[in-house]
């Protein structure tokens, strides 16, 4: 992309006062005044010409090391170019382009390159918040000898860089799942001798065609799937409430942030110790995501990547996390007390003898800051939506870090939910 050469101040000053003089010195019959007006005007015009908007035969690659960093880690972006024109390039001032919660914008000076030339540059970033960052296109600006104009031109590689979620460590105890048998089911025997001796199951929304049992479908008049003969392995879904409504605030919102660290953290910790996750947000849910498990690169990626939805209703995550409950998987929620009707029906979607767990945030005191003020009233209320529907709950400010609500969560346990 390029723009039109313009003329610096310094360029507009000569050619106003160019403008000025002429006009005089016409008006007063002096010609040599006329003349030194009148190559004012020319100069800024000549040197416009002499650094037209050309575009650069210019290559740009980036290498970012590490791809992926943590909140408060510094990475190296390294930036090589490469002349891959047939004549001299001229000598550019470059600035590179990101958001500034990568810090600084660098600004260097590009020498001229002669055809195949190369160079290379490194710079440092580093960030406090998470997110998706496109590192890139790089601005090139050119003066003309005299500082009468400039042309920007830009380089639109780009390259994007991951800051991930802060992980906090939610220790070594192991976390008792609701699974009855194989990925959480209740196995189904259907045969006791040959091929057929294995474990079936109903079919369940991303289940492979390939592992439909024919015979057993035959004979039940419903779709069955082979289940695997391998350790039985517990499923949970973690649910993350993105309602932007919900949670209070513009920008990096608190609440917000708090919610996806804790998802972050509880991924690691129960894919630590041997679950099968699945991430329910409103991204995932509308891209059909959601019913795929995931580990936890891909998990921490997505959360990366997450942002406050504008859609006003938890009912699409609960109807996703709905399919799952049905199979005694554990499921996990860190939900905004915000909308008892939308509270109503999350807390519907626990079925009897199940595990359904929730850090509930409290939006008041979020928006507050002020952990001294304690909860809200109305947080509490909202929160006994979900404890009455057999939920165990915790009620969470800012002033909780993710493993002491963890663990006040885990003490809310009943017998044989977690240990």
């Amino acid at each position: 992309m390029r723009a039109p050469g313009v003329l610096t101040s310094r360029g507009q000053v000569f050619l106003g006062l160019g403008a000025v003089v002429a006009l005089a010195g016409m008006a007063l019959g002096y010609r040599d005044v006329t003349r030194v007006g009148l190559l004012l005007v020319v100069l800024p015009l000549l040197a416009r010409l002499l650094v037209r908007p050309t575009p650069p035969t210019l290559r740009v690659q980036r290498i970012v090391h590490p791809a992926r960093l943590s909140p408060d880690q510094q990475g190296t972006v390294e930036v090589h170019f490469t002349n891959v024109g047939r004549k001299p390039t001229p000598m550019f001032l470059a600035e590179e382009q990101f958001d500034y919660a990568l810090g600084d914008r660098p600004r260097f000076i590009l020498p001229r390159m002669a055809p195949g030339e190369s160079r290379r540059l490194r710079y440092q970033v580093r960030s406090r918040h998470r997110g998706a960052f496109a590192v890139g296109p790089i601005t090139l600006r050119r003066r003309d000898p005299f500082g009468l104009t400039h042309v920007a031109l830009q380089l639109p590689a780009t390259v994007e860089l991951l800051v991930l979620p802060y992980v906090w460590d939610l220790g070594d105890r192991r976390v008792a799942g609701q699974g009855r048998g194989t990925e959480g089911e209740l196995p189904q025997m259907v045969s006791l001798h040959g091929e057929d001796d294995v474990s079936i199951r109903q079919y369940r929304d991303g289940d492979e065609l390939r592992r439909v049992h024919w015979p057993a479908t035959a004979h039940r008049g419903e779709i069955m799937v082979r289940q695997e003969d391998r350790p039985a392995r517990r499923r949970a879904v973690l649910l993350l409430d993105s309602r932007a409504g919900a949670h209070p605030g513009t920008g990096y919102q608190v609440s917000f942030e708090w919610a996806v660290s804790a998802i972050a953290s509880l991924a690691r910790h129960l894919i630590k110790d041997g679950f099968v996750i699945h991430l329910l947000t409103h991204r995932t849910v509308e891209d059909g995501s959601a019913g795929v498990q995931i580990g936890i690169d891909e998990a921490l990626a997505t959360l990366a990547r997450a942002q406050p939805d504008q859609g006003t209703s938890l009912q699409p995550l609960a109807t996703a996390a709905h399919s799952f409950t049905s199979g005694g998987v554990l499921l996990i929620s860190v939900v905004v007390a915000h909308d008892k009707d939308e509270l109503a029906n999350l807390a519907a979607v626990r079925e009897p003898g199940s595990a359904a767990m929730a850090l509930v945030l409290d939006p008041e005191a979020f928006r507050r800051g002020d952990p001294g003020e304690g909860k809200g009233a109305e947080a509490i209320r909202h929160t006994q939506i979900l404890t009455q529907a057999g939920w165990q709950t915790v009620l969470v400010g800012p002033q909780d870090s993710v493993p002491a609500a963890w663990e006040s969560l885990r003490a809310t346990r009943r017998t044989g939910a977690l240990t």
